[in-house]
């Protein structure tokens, strides 16, 4: 992995960013009812979908990891110097966002993961973009097995209290990405499920560790 602390970088005017980080969640906020067919759960006056109810994050963590990734769609369809020559995927978790896919050179990579540090919110940016041609359908579609089949495994992972929705999968040429909130035991216990099927070739491990103890329900008096 390569996490990177928020650089600087003259891409972007600032008052651009943060226009966009408003106007993004709110466009978000407006089409959730029609990402889930659940009661929608209002905090702060903003309504979230039910699956909320599985996160550690917390409601506006969630809404702030969406708008990361709209973003991050944003600005890389609007430098065509970058996505003309890449292949690069953005998914956020807790506010660090996971760079993964193909880039021509290491500096179309680089340049991309400097905006990627600059949007508003954004705390670590791990830089797994792969220098070297795009992977083909074939590969792609290989990939979207492999992400079904960890989520699988993650379900059959048998300690208490441990909810496999809370771990997020990205897979990517082969290689497994497993962010969330976690235990160090419910850590371990995901990266060993994962690894063991057929056809991963490595696990990449970008947990945020938790005590358990933070996670345990408050003993009655």
């Amino acid at each position: 992995m390569h996490p990177s602390n928020k650089t600087t970088a003259a891409a972007i005017p600032t008052w651009r960013l943060h226009r966009w980080s408003l106007a993004i969640p709110l466009a978000l906020v407006a089409t959730l009812p029609l990402l889930t067919s659940c009661a929608p759960i209002v905090v702060g006056g903003v309504a979230l979908g039910g699956a909320v109810l599985h996160e550690r994050r917390s409601a506006q963590t969630v809404l702030g990891d969406e708008g990361i990734e709209l973003q991050a769609i944003h600005y890389y369809h609007q430098n065509p110097d970058i996505s003309e020559h890449s292949s690069i995927s953005v998914t956020s978790y807790n506010y660090e966002a996971l760079l993964t896919g193909q880039a021509e050179t290491a500096d179309v990579s680089r340049r991309y993961a400097e905006i990627i540090a600059r949007l508003p919110n954004v705390t670590k940016v791990y830089n797994e973009v792969e220098i070297g041609p795009n992977i083909s359908l074939t590969r792609k579609s290989q990939d979207t097995y492999l992400g079904s089949r960890a989520k699988l495994a993650l379900a059959d992972i048998q300690i208490p209290d441990f909810d496999p929705l809370r771990v997020k999968v990205v897979a990517e040429n082969g290689v497994i990405y497993l962010m969330g909130l976690v235990t160090p035991e419910e850590a371990d216990a995901a990266v060993e499920k994962v690894r063991r099927i057929p056809g991963v070739v490595r696990v990449v491990r970008i947990f945020n560790v938790i005590n358990a103890a933070a996670t345990a329900p408050p003993q009655a008096s």
